[in-house]
Formats: structure tokens, sequence, C-alpha cells
């Protein structure tokens, strides 16, 4: 896994600016993504549209400028087996337009690299691992993480990865990938949701958002940085106005 995050780092840094040591931010957040061989290149790469669409939208860069700090460290990585939890960009603060640009153009020109079968396990501990590994100063930790299925696969169990995030007082989200007529998703009558918040998710406040179909995907995405960022949750979404329409 290391060797993995260790040459997309240094791949990346050609592209954006890494988090300097011991910067203070509003929260360190890792965007953990499904990579795994229910997603392929297509749905890959509109996955990672759909999140350059969310991180630069005015919405979320003016959630990040209400902050205390106004800014945040952000890294995007995609998960999929035991071995792939892949480093797409490195930890970036993000502090206004032009660095959120810079972000999404990374992620948006990183070649593929994992494939495999889902690990969920393996997949929350390399967030976790990721978070307690830097030395940024964020006054909230989450994982952000997204997935069309809850099978948990191989290595360490989720039960134990969750909770020993969770003991590190980092928060777990969810972004629950239904795409009811996407051919690799979920079946419509499979509770996603309902097995993400009981196995998945969990710390304050956390909360999980659902993408019911490909047009809806960039919202969903966009509507959980917001709440992320703000720290809120789900129910006093209506006070962000227009972010949650």
């Amino acid at each position: 896994m290391w060797r993995r995050i260790a040459a997309s780092v240094l791949w990346m840094g050609l592209a954006v600016t890494p988090a300097a040591a011991g910067e203070a931010v509003d929260i360190e957040l890792v965007l953990l993504v499904d990579a795994s061989r229910s997603i392929d290149d297509g749905e890959l790469r509109f996955q990672r549209a759909g999140y350059a669409v969310a991180i630069t939208h005015p919405d979320v860069l003016a959630a990040i400028s209400h902050g205390y700090l106004r800014r945040i460290a952000v890294t995007f990585v995609e998960w999929a087996d035991e071995a792939s939890q892949d480093v797409v960009v490195p930890w970036t603060v993000i502090d206004g337009e032009q660095s959120a640009r810079r972000f999404a153009k990374a992620m948006l020109a990183a070649p593929r690299q994992g494939f495999g079968p889902n690990a969920i396990g393996p997949a929350l501990a390399a967030g976790h691992a990721l978070i307690l590994g830097n030395d940024i100063d964020g006054t909230r930790r989450v994982i952000d993480f997204s997935g069309d299925s809850s099978w948990a696969g191989g290595g360490i169990p989720v039960a134990l990865a969750r909770q020993a995030a969770l003991d590190a007082g980092i928060v777990i989200n969810g972004l629950a990938i239904l795409c009811r007529d996407c051919e690799t998703g979920r079946p419509a009558d499979t509770d996603l949701e309902g097995a993400f918040a009981a196995t998945i998710i969990g710390g304050p406040g956390s909360f999980v958002i659902t993408a019911d179909s490909g047009a809806s995907f960039a919202k969903a995405v966009r509507r959980k940085l917001i709440l992320e960022i703000a720290g809120l949750e789900p129910g006093r979404v209506a006070a962000l106005g227009k972010t949650g329409k």
C-alpha cells in the first residue's frame, strides 16, 4: 500500500503544492473514493469529474471561506482491493478558487492505478493512517467514504478499522452510490444507506448522503462537502440556502 501511496505523491507533487508541516486548518478531509472492479474507467472519470465540479463550486468555496481559519486540507484517495489504496492527490490546502482548481485539475489528470474487489477495512485503515501520518493541525478530522457496495472483502475487518478511526477522534461519513441507471450500480432493493449507517460511518454528527442517479452525483458530493466543511448535519442543510437545491 505505502509503495503505491509514495509513488502517487511523488507524481502528483509536480501538480499541486502539498500542505506545509504544522499548518493549521479547519478540517483534515480524506476523500476515500471507490475504484473497485464495479467501477469501470468511464465511471471512474465520471466520479472524478463530479468531485472536481464539487470542490470548485462557489457554495463549497463559500463554506471554506466561512470557517474560522478559512482553509481546509484535502487528499483524494481511490480504494479497491486489499493492496489498492492509491493517493491520487496528496494532502493539499484549499483556501480559495485558485487552489481548488489546481486540486481538481491534478485529480482529473492522474492515471488510474487500482482495480479489484472491495476491501473496505483496508480503505478505512488507509484513510486513518493518512490523517495520523501528516503534520497538519486540523480542528476536525474526517474520512469521506464513497462506494456502491457494503461488501467488505479481505484485509482488516471493517469493524476493527472503523473503531480504530473513531477511537482516534476521526469522523467517518458515507456517500452511498446507488446509481440505479448505471449498469454496475447496486440493485434498487438493496438498502445501501442502511448498511453504510450500520457498519461504516461513525463519530459525532456522522451521516450518509445518497447519490441515486448519475445526474445527481455531483450534487450529492457538493452537498456532502458543504456539510463536512461547515460542520453541519444533513437536517440543517436548509440553512445553506441554494446549496440544498
